[in-house]
């Protein structure tokens, strides 16, 4: 826990296509912790669209993030292209090499992974991708939200709002979380079983399998050129 007189620098990364529940959910969360500054980062200041055409405009530039106390990872479909921009990639891991926290949320955990830093690490990411965690040497974990040492990992969309719960009370403790929790009324009470694929209905999860066939087709081939760039042998991964 880091002292409340602390000021914490607390930044997301901004990317065209992204989902923007991952990077919402946990504004909603992390912007209420106490003495801190939020900001979204980006390469440059024109706004991007996310997954369904929402328009988000970032703070700053990439380059002009000081060194951040937490920083924020999103996922979505972009993340295909922030894997292998160098740039981006380059920024995440300097950030991350500093900072007190690493927070991922969905296929975030891939692009810390295309950085390198999941190398030996327990992480998640979204259920459709969890099989190529391997293919970044990490450690897969069908849980909702992994802590490993300083970083954390949400799984899909929503998780990224209990990640961001996590981490407020890692960094200000668990009064200050459970009192954003309770100013967002986050007590949610779903109609429907169906958030998982292990209690999702049969006929619910094929559906949604195959909508998101292409996009795991495309995450393969992108997660393996990945590994051969990071020397990761590709026969244990596909192993995992």
């Amino acid at each position: 826990m880091v002292p409340e007189e602390t000021k914490l620098q607390i930044g997301s990364l901004l990317f065209e296509g992204l989902d923007q529940i991952d990077l919402t959910g946990p504004f909603e969360v992390l912007s209420r912790i106490p003495n801190s500054t939020y900001r979204l980062f980006a390469k440059t200041l024109t706004p991007v669209q996310d997954m369904r055409g929402l328009r988000l405009i970032p703070d700053a530039l990439l380059a002009e993030a000081p060194q951040l106390d937490l920083l924020h990872v999103p996922g979505g479909f972009g993340q295909e292209a922030v894997m292998e921009d160098n740039d981006l990639l380059d920024w995440v891991r300097r950030q991350a090499q500093s900072a007190r926290c690493v927070f991922s949320v969905c296929t975030g955990a891939l692009i810390c992974g295309a950085a390198g830093l999941l190398k030996g690490r327990r992480a998640t990411t979204h259920w459709s991708a969890l099989h190529l965690l391997p293919y970044f040497g990490a450690i897969p974990v069908d849980d909702r939200v992994v802590c490993d040492g300083k970083f954390v990992f949400a799984g899909g969309v929503t998780a990224g709002i209990d990640g961001a719960l996590w981490v407020a009370a890692a960094l200000r403790g668990d009064e200050a979380a459970q009192l954003i929790q309770l100013q967002m009324q986050y007590a949610p009470e779903p109609p429907f079983n169906s958030g998982s694929p292990k209690t999702a209905p049969p006929a619910v999860l094929e559906k949604a399998r195959r909508a998101v066939h292409a996009i795991t087709e495309q995450r393969q081939r992108t997660a393996e050129r990945v590994a051969r760039r990071l020397d990761i042998s590709l026969s244990w991964a596909g192993k995992a």
